[in-house]
């Protein structure tokens, strides 16, 4: 009996033949620089998959699910978000040190060997600043509250008790504790009330604090070390991570109203991604291919749009990036709020779920919603006289949204994470002609909520799929769910089909 979930993707008439899917153009080469150039224009962009050492490193499941994906021989493959400083982030790969490349050489070597030498491996780059747990309110109170005479005054003006503006600063803070959670709100500072109700967020624009100040000074050096490593572990190319709630995408925000040349005007804004290339570019040569990721629409109040992506598309085009991958919104603005204990989390509100849209968003669904994106900004990069590759995503799991993007002109090049989470041999299934086969994605985002709680990234549609014959499978740390998707028992011996 067919799953009714189905009914809800996008139908297929029929799946390409063999020979139709090897005219296709998703299945052409692609020059990415100078020298890079993959066998086909699909392209698996970065999920962070919770399977690094608390300290960063690779480790055995890292290069699992790496290498399963490689099977399904894509021609661009991109590792996850992964560190340039060399700080604790948990379960996250790092690249801050020389320590790591021993891990990332083994993980190069995995994917050549499982994608026979096809799959070109790309490493997303991010920074990110600090964000902490939402805390309980008196702690909060106890420990991180500074206690100021503007909020006793505002206290003692709201509930017309004149005791609150002599109270001490420990008294102060046992009766905001004790508050009722409307006077709270009413009387603390915009960013105290925000470290109360989500946690304490770290900002682009804080420049009371010196290492904020100095993100100029010191991100070029950070991306350009990072870069090399990459470079020196085997990597095809890095792709900088400017894009959803992190350190680049908030000095390109138009909500960056930084005052010391390096926010306010888009110029401003651009001037530090453009400089952290130059860095980079400068430490790795032409012949590695160096691009980004960035917002085609940030989604929230007061910040980017497609004309803003535009401008900065065809800017990154005439720096030299070798390409330019479209996402859209991931922000912390308008994140829900996290409940106590627990961070929050930028895919959960309304700029979230643009992100990664499931399929009850609205009646319009998650199907090729963001690839307008992708159009605006590649025709801005035309019109600029660049031909650097443009890339689309977003709710991308047939053949034909694929290939139809592509021959209209809207990219140049065709990304899916969670149709290929579903199936990593999907790609390779429509060059043998069995599209039939495909497991589809039910974009339900299972795989999402997963990540919101930094639990293994694994999928409804084979976490539980546990056959004859594949021997000990290796499973989550809750043992119920598989780690890599099944074996696809026809790709063994026509992968070079």
């Amino acid at each position: 009996m067919e799953d009714k979930r189905l009914l809800a993707l996008p139908k297929v008439e029929r799946w390409p033949t063999r020979e139709e899917a090897a005219r296709a153009l998703w299945f052409s080469p692609i020059r990415l620089g100078a020298t890079l150039r993959a066998p086909a224009r699909t392209w698996v962009p970065a999920m962070v998959p919770w399977r690094a050492t608390e300290d960063g490193f690779v480790s055995d499941a890292v290069v699992d699910w790496y290498a399963r994906f490689a099977k399904g021989r894509p021609g661009v493959l991109v590792v996850e978000a992964t560190g340039i400083r060399d700080v604790p982030s948990g379960p996250l790969l790092r690249i801050g040190h020389d320590r790591y490349l021993p891990g990332l050489r083994r993980l190069v070597e995995a994917v050549r060997d499982a994608s026979g030498g096809e799959t070109r491996l790309l490493i997303q780059l991010i920074d990110f600043l600090a964000i902490k747990r939402r805390p309980a309110k008196d702690a909060f109170f106890a420990r991180f509250f500074r206690p100021d005479a503007a909020v006793a005054a505002a206290a003692a003006e709201r509930t017309g008790d004149p005791s609150w503006r002599s109270a001490t600063e420990a008294e102060l803070r046992e009766r905001l504790a004790a508050a009722p959670d409307e006077l709270v709100d009413a009387v603390l500072p915009e960013r105290e009330r925000e470290s109360l109700r989500f946690g304490y967020r770290e900002r682009v624009t804080d420049l009371h604090l010196p290492h904020i100040r100095e993100l100029p000074r010191a991100l070029p050096p950070l991306f350009a070390d990072a870069a090399a490593r990459a470079k020196e572990a085997g990597f095809d190319g890095v792709e900088l991570h400017y894009a959803h709630a992190y350190t680049m995408a908030s000095f390109l925000s138009a909500r960056n109203t930084r005052d010391d040349g390096y926010g306010g005007s888009r110029e401003a804004r651009l001037r530090l991604p453009l400089e952290v290339f130059a860095a980079v570019r400068e430490r790795v040569g032409a012949s590695f291919a160096v691009g980004c990721r960035f917002l085609g629409d940030e989604v929230i109040e007061g910040g980017n749009r497609v004309e803003d992506a535009a401008y900065f598309g065809a800017e990154f085009a005439r720096a030299g990036f070798d390409f330019l991958s479209v996402s859209k919104g991931g922000k912390f603005e308008d994140a829900r709020q996290p409940r106590e204990g627990a961070a929050a989390y930028p895919y959960t509100g309304p700029s979230g779920h643009e992100c990664m849209p499931p399929v009850r968003i609205d009646e319009r669904g998650p199907f090729e919603r963001n690839v307008g994106l992708a159009a605006a900004v590649r025709r801005a990069v035309r019109d600029a006289g660049f031909e650097t590759p443009v890339i689309a995503a977003g709710g991308i799991s047939t053949f034909d949204a694929a290939e139809g993007i592509l021959r209209r002109g809207d990219a140049d090049a065709v990304a899916s994470a969670r149709q290929t989470l579903a199936d990593p041999d999907w790609f390779l299934k429509l060059r043998l002609g069995r599209g039939a086969e495909i497991r589809r994605c039910f974009f339900t985002n299972y795989c999402e909520a997963l990540d919101q709680s930094h639990k293994e990234v694994t999928c409804q549609r084979w976490d539980r799929v546990f056959t004859e014959g594949e021997g000990d499978v290796p499973r989550a740390r809750d043992g119920r769910r598989r780690l890599t998707a099944p074996s696809w028992p026809a790709g063994d011996g026509e992968t070079r089909g």
